[in-house]
């Protein structure tokens, strides 16, 4: 998100920074154990989780399907280490303690300008942002949505005390247990053995004060039970739940809620999201100026080649504010961390201004997501990726984008427009944002397309194991916790001590790449592909930023994989290519109402004989809009054609007149 506040820092990335009864027990897949262990033990056994989801179950008689379900969709089961979440929940049960978490939250400074539109035909719109340690107080309890604050009301409920209930996973599981089970009794309800009688509880426990959101969470826990999962915790725990494809939830008892009824009407999302229409800030105020969004139709006047992958660095309720604001920024749709509710506020055949590089607004739609990409810990529910899939398949499908990483984008993989931007551009989602299990609910997971031994391979270290030491999440230099990760490091030679490549484009005068959370300069992430450049032993080189890039890629345990995919190099005879930030028409395309853009190089070069993967061919296209009336928005399109490449951890153009293509091996 551009420069929201307050905001982590993401400009100027690069430089800085940064109660009792058995209950049926069909669902689960592992033996069930009746005495869970001691959540102090030094070394709990590696199903000690699972025994301590059988014991919630038995006390408060919710059905283990159900109490699995439900944390499944938190989760994902994990602990965190009793970090909170980005909505300050705490635990396998995500039981949220808001307050808590606002209060110990630090907050970062940012001393760079961003230009949102990246467009430079008209004035910069710029946004500057400071961030300072937190003076305000904290919001009180009761001022707080219920769905913020499950924490309290499972601590009355247990007798536990708040402390327990965040930092212990089994006095965690069992404040969610008692949290389904009192909201089953509320909804006049018995206790019962079959997990179909609990829709309501379930869909209650989500917190949402719309029913839309509610049942599309309560459906999604069903969905989960009918399917079954089985995953290792980051705690190492091996947790599962037995698939029941035949459960048929009474879903009637959703009516029973009493919940608001939220008009989407205008909102363009899928029907199996919760989601409403929260409209942009739209307004002409003097002096030529306008915001926050430009007026369009796509795809008639243009396609909607790309999908961009932001987080908010803010809350939800800060996020909203920023949207209703005409001088501010803008992006088509916002996600909620704690259920994945959906809010669109700029329909998706107008163009928002949320990539920095008007090239990628104009061809894209963006999605923020509420989170921070420099707190690690600060973790993104299971519902909000679910949700978050299923409107990028319903975009997707809608405008026949291609489901790969060429495509959906991260805002990291945005390329600036002029080398000056280049420091200036986002590193959003970033590191911690696991691409690898989001394109599994995309339903394209990243496999090996080819052999080990193939010219291309897909980045894709297993995101628990693979946990790269990053500094700058709290304190420049400082190092992060330890955390997973779909990034790998890219080195100058095949070993661990050999420096990190350098990104030219970021730092002009030759320092070295850092190991900061927001450097991109030497990082590869998953799904990305790259031609390969060489191999020693267990590494491989890649061609990046026009260098051999190496990582560590061992066959026993491989954080890349073969890969069929179209490759591009210069044409015979010619020595280097230059990479540009956007595809902009040749001037010769311009009618005389609109400026010719200057096709700007960037500080980078495709050298004779490197290989790049490329990801899709289009003519120059840029689309003239400086004005509050439409009546003189013009689309530009060129004779010129571009290749887009991933050419560093961003992705870049070159013109198709200066390359070849080559053949796809087999």
């Amino acid at each position: 998100m551009q420069g929201s506040v307050p905001p982590h820092p993401r400009s100027r990335r690069g430089r800085a920074l940064r109660a009792g009864g058995a209950v049926a027990s069909a669902a689960l897949l592992l033996p069930l154990i009746s005495a869970a262990p001691s959540a102090t033990a030094e070394q709990p056994a590696a199903d000690a989780l699972q025994r301590e989801f059988a014991a919630a179950s038995a006390q408060y008689r919710v059905p283990q399907s159900v109490l699995l379900g439900v944390s499944y969709l938190q989760s994902r089961w994990d602990t965190h280490s009793g970090a909170p979440s980005v909505t300050g929940g705490y635990g396998p049960m995500h039981l949220t303690d808001a307050r808590a978490a606002i209060a110990g939250a630090r907050q970062h400074h940012s001393d760079g300008a961003e230009d949102a539109r990246g467009d430079t035909s008209r004035p910069a719109r710029t946004v500057r942002t400071v961030r300072t340690a937190t003076t305000t107080a904290p919001p009180r309890t009761s001022e707080l949505p219920a769905r913020l604050r499950t924490l309290d009301r499972a601590a009355t409920l247990t007798g536990l005390p708040a402390e327990e209930l965040r930092e212990s996973p089994a006095a965690n599981i069992r404040g969610g247990a008692a949290l389904l089970a009192a909201a089953q009794r509320e909804l006049g309800e018995p206790l019962s053995g079959d997990p179909a009688d609990w829709y309501g509880a379930v869909a209650r426990f989500s917190g949402a004060d719309d029913s839309a959101t509610a049942t599309a969470y309560a459906n999604d826990v069903y969905a989960v039970i009918r399917g079954g999962e089985r995953h290792t915790t980051d705690s190492g725990q091996r947790v599962a739940l037995r698939a029941a494809p035949k459960i048929s939830p009474d879903t009637s008892q959703a009516a029973r809620l009493g919940l608001r009824t939220v008009p989407a009407d205008e909102a363009e999302c899928p029907r199996t999201v919760a989601c409403e229409w929260l409209p942009a800030a739209y307004a002409e105020f003097g002096d030529k100026d306008y915001g926050n969004h430009d007026k369009a139709d796509r795809p008639a006047s243009q396609s909607i080649d790309y999908i961009v992958i932001h987080d908010t660095e803010g809350s939800w309720d800060t996020t909203l504010k920023l949207i209703k604001d005409p001088d501010y920024v803008s992006w088509n749709y916002t996600l909620r961390s704690s259920d994945g509710h959906i809010a669109q506020h700029v329909a998706t055949k107008d163009v928002a201004w949320h990539a920095g590089n008007w090239y990628i607004n104009a061809k894209s739609v963006g999605l923020e997501h509420e989170g921070f990409l420099a707190s690690p810990d600060a973790w993104y529910t299971e519902s909000m990726y679910r949700t978050s899939a299923r409107l990028v398949r319903y975009l997707a499908e809608r405008f026949d984008v291609p489901l790969n990483r060429q495509h959906i984008l991260g805002h990291d993989t945005v390329p600036g427009t002029t080398t000056a931007l280049i420091p200036d551009m986002h590193t959003d989602p970033g590191p911690y944002w696991d691409w690898a299990h989001y394109f599994r609910l995309l339903g394209k997971p990243f496999e090996a397309t080819a052999g080990a031994n193939a010219d291309v391979v897909t980045i894709r270290p297993d995101y628990a194991s693979n946990k790269p030491v990053y500094t700058g999440c709290e304190q420049p230099g400082q190092v992060c916790a330890p955390h997973g990760s779909g990034a790998v490091r890219l080195h100058t030679a095949p070993q661990e001590t050999a420096p990190l490549v350098k990104d030219i484009g970021l730092r002009p005068g030759g320092e070295d790449t850092t190991t900061d959370v927001n450097d991109l300069g030497a990082r590869a992430t998953t799904g990305q592909q790259y031609a390969v450049a060489g191999r020693q032993g267990d590494w491989t080189a890649i061609w990046y930023l026009g260098q051999k890039a190496w990582f560590h890629n061992p066959r026993t345990r491989p954080t890349a994989v073969g890969a069929k995919a179209s490759l591009l190099t210069p044409k015979a005879g010619v020595a280097e290519v230059p990479v540009y930030g956007r595809a902009y028409p040749e001037a010769s395309a311009y009618p005389a109402e609109v400026p010719v853009q200057t096709v700007s190089a960037l500080p980078y070069k495709v050298l004779a004989g490197q290989r790049y993967v490329v990801g899709d061919s289009a003519p120059g296209e840029y689309y003239y809009a400086p004005t509050f009336d439409t009546a003189g928005h013009r689309v530009v399109r060129g004779q010129e054609r571009y290749y887009e490449i991933q050419y560093g951890h961003r992705v870049g153009y070159v013109k198709a007149s200066d390359v070849e293509v080559l053949p796809v091996r087999r």
